[in-house]
């Protein structure tokens, strides 16, 4: 079977640093050094305070599933979507790869992994 092809993701100088270290296999994150919080998707105002004061921090890329959806009935065959909570803190919106998507668990441990496009590779998760 092929490995499924996936968008290249459109860049703008705001997350450039974001998918730099993808191609380099680092799942980044934001931390506001005004209130402390870490956020995901990465981006220049914190959404906690709005501050302007924010870092690139390289995350683990491990989390546990606090939800998902699993969709059996797809042309592409079936997939699995969900929200994972980082070890970090923040809770990142993404597909779930590379695992039996039937045994996928809420509270499951989960890791990032990076799947290739014709631009920087994109991260998903799969069970750790």
């Amino acid at each position: 079977m092929s490995e499924k092809k996936y968008s290249a993701p459109v860049t703008n100088p705001e997350t450039a640093a974001f998918w730099d270290a993808a191609k380099e296999g680092k799942f980044m994150i934001k931390r506001c050094t005004a209130c402390g919080e870490a956020h995901y998707f990465p981006r220049s105002i914190c959404p906690f305070c709005y501050s302007d004061k924010t870092v690139w921090e390289e995350a683990s890329g491990e989390g546990t599933i606090y939800t998902y959806s699993l969709m059996r009935k797809s042309p592409t065959g079936p997939y699995a979507i969900g929200y994972v909570t980082l070890k970090e803190g923040p809770s990142v919106q993404t597909n779930f790869v590379d695992c039996d998507l039937e045994k996928l668990k809420i509270g499951q441990k989960v890791k990032v992994v990076f799947k290739p496009t014709d631009g920087a590779p994109l991260p998903f998760f799969t069970v750790a």
